[in-house]
């Protein structure tokens, strides 16, 4: 067992997050989906200069980031390792195809958002613009815009064009795609980006937030939201 996590006193299953999170999101739409009780420990991001940089915290994840499951006293972290981790111990229903080739179409797809499009407008770097850049709030929104208009556009022409998008990301079924997809699209909305560009992206997450996983794991719906 993790020292740090016996420490904190966990349950089974918790996962430390904070509402608004993308990657907290995602990994509460992978426990839903995979129908699984967890108990939900917020970590304030800006409250006293970040709780994720609290001691308390940094003992349990050294990286200073959210999420991070805990789990049977082991800790977890970055979202995307913790949804597959989630897809390894409970296999069904599955979030990942059973074919390699399909596995790592997701995976790409998935990576391409988490990786190339959430970093660019995530709370570190806009604190950064902000308080070490001193750049204001509209030079920001249009660091943002940029970012998002420039990942998104090269999301939609394959998403678009690719054999394999369905009524969701691969085929019919949810994958880690559609965990990662619908997130960054409450984001750019949240920002307020303009998406009509965008028609095949915005089809797949509507599809996939009409679901429960999806819709329980909204951050407004959240113990934490504000």
């Amino acid at each position: 067992m993790n020292d740090a996590a016996a420490s904190l006193e966990t349950p089974v299953t918790a996962l430390y997050g904070y509402f608004r999170s993308s990657a907290a999101y995602r990994v509460r739409i992978a426990l839903n989906i995979k129908g699984l009780d967890y108990e939900q420990r917020p970590v304030h991001l800006t409250r006293d200069g970040g709780e994720q940089s609290g001691e308390k915290y940094r003992a349990l994840n050294p990286q200073g980031l959210i999420p991070a499951l805990v789990d049977d006293g082991e800790v977890h972290t970055q979202s995307l390792a913790i949804i597959e981790y989630l897809e390894d111990k409970h296999p069904q229903p599955p979030i990942m195809p059973w074919h390699a080739n399909d596995r790592a179409y997701v995976r790409s797809l998935a990576l391409q958002i988490a990786c190339d499009i959430h970093p660019l407008n995530n709370l570190r770097v806009l604190a950064y613009l902000k308080d070490e850049l001193q750049i204001d709030e509209s030079r920001r929104m249009s660091w943002i815009h940029q970012w998002i208009h420039t990942g998104f556009a090269a999301l939609e022409q394959r998403l678009a064009l690719d054999p394999h998008t369905g009524y969701h990301c691969f085929g019919n079924t949810v994958t880690m795609a559609d965990i990662c997809l619908v997130p960054q699209v409450f984001n750019a909305r949240r920002f307020e980006v303009p998406l009509e560009a965008y028609p095949t992206i915005l089809r797949l997450a509507d599809a996939a937030g009409q679901l429960d996983a999806f819709r329980r794991a909204e951050p407004q719906n959240q113990p934490d939201a504000e």
